[in-house]
């Protein structure tokens, strides 16, 4: 039996689903100086790392998370979702120290893991340009980023940081009861349906898995580490033109809503171009962006933001465009779970590291440092293999 494509609300939700996965993990990030002097700590650098253990269970939740998908079901883990988030980030509102909010962070990342294993395979199911699929919910998932960046800002500043975690959470519980009332109930798992596609010889296939964990580790480093970092490197080095955290947060939404088109842009590529020689294209832009940021100051500064964010953010559909490319959809959710545990809960370590890291050589050692995950992760992806063009390709 061929399964549709989702329904059009249901893929407006399974987007939406991508904002609000992005934008509750960043949150903390964007209102961390409050809350650190709210708790007694002088400096945001010390409170940083109680929220590791968040991205930790994103990354070693999705495998879990991809396998439920995959045998019980990707409406029923996407409904877990959406009600899992709304009520941790209304704990998260609630907390009273830092191990508290330690503790609640970690169950919005467990909630938070469920969402790429399990929403985006779904909402590929059968699409008919993956590519522009694949961009347009890359897009929606750092219009979460902008977001957290914008909304945060204003809430904090308006209304205490609690708002800042509560409002979002109402939204993720009406989304939650939405999805329930549009997204239709499948016939069977995916794990019981007929191959929908050749599969790849085992050998060939653990290379290619090889590759895109590898290279999806140091690509979330760069994330992690530029989206917790981004707001306090501008707040640092934008000191001249501005500190209102309302008007820092609007300037970083803009920075993220700008490298968000990257991705469209992309999503439209990979369905016309081969995958490798466009991925390692946009890989090399990002080591000149990050190596001139690091000793930028103001406006120069925030151009160069703009740059190295919108090659960061323009690899991110590579990963999903892999498996799409060689996994068959019976078991993307797993592939995607495996991948996600190893690279997202490595890249994890980008967030415990951050504050302490930047506390002790500044701003200009860690872009350095990205600049050289960029040069390792362009080496990784040469060994990938060559994939056949998509169809419609251009010759």
């Amino acid at each position: 039996m061929m399964w549709a494509m989702q329904n059009r609300p249901t893929q407006v939700l399974l987007n939406v689903g991508h904002a609000i996965d992005h934008m509750f993990l960043l949150i903390f990030a964007t209102a961390v100086t409050t809350i650190a002097a709210e708790f007694g700590l002088t400096r945001w650098e010390d409170l940083m790392p109680y929220s590791a253990a968040a991205f930790l269970f994103f990354g070693v939740g999705a495998l879990p998370s991809g396998k439920l998908g995959d045998h019980w079901g990707r409406r029923s883990m996407m409904l877990l979702f959406f009600f899992g988030m709304g009520a941790a980030a209304l704990l998260v509102s609630v907390t009273r120290s830092p191990m508290q909010m330690a503790l609640a962070l970690a169950l919005l990342g467990c909630f938070a893991s469920i969402y790429h294993p399990v929403g985006i395979p779904m909402l590929l199911q059968n699409a008919p340009r993956p590519g522009w699929t694949i961009g347009v919910n890359g897009f929606s998932g750092n219009l979460g980023v902008a977001l957290a960046a914008v909304t945060t800002g204003y809430l904090v500043k308006h209304f205490g940081w609690r708002m800042a975690f509560a409002v979002p959470g109402l939204l993720s519980l009406g989304c939650g009861v939405a999805f329930a009332l549009v997204a239709h109930t499948e016939g069977a798992p995916p794990a019981k349906r007929k191959p929908t596609q050749v599969e790849l010889p085992s050998r060939l296939l653990a290379r290619v898995f090889l590759v895109m964990t590898l290279a999806a580790t140091s690509g979330s480093l760069l994330f992690n580490f530029s989206t917790n970092g981004n707001y306090e490197l501008l707040h640092e080095r934008f000191a001249e033109v501005t500190r209102d955290p309302a008007q820092l947060g609007l300037l970083l939404a803009v920075v993220y809503a700008l490298a968000s088109l990257a991705q469209l842009v992309v999503g439209r590529l990979l369905d016309r171009f081969a995958l490798k020689p466009l991925y390692l294209t946009v890989l090399l832009l990002q080591i000149p962006f990050l190596a001139l940021a690091a000793h930028a100051e103001s406006w120069a500064l925030y151009a160069m933001q703009v740059l190295f964010m919108i090659a960061i953010f323009g690899a991110i559909p590579f990963t999903d465009a892999m498996i799409v490319r060689y996994v068959d959809d019976r078991m993307r959710s797993r592939v995607a779970g495996m991948r996600l545990a190893v690279s997202l809960g490595a890249s994890s370590v980008a967030v415990w590291l951050l504050g302490p890291l930047v506390k002790q050589a500044g701003f200009g050692t860690l872009l350095w440092v990205m600049a050289g995950i960029a040069l390792a992760t362009f080496l990784v992806v040469t060994r990938l293999p060559d994939a056949p063009p998509p169809a419609g390709a251009v010759k």
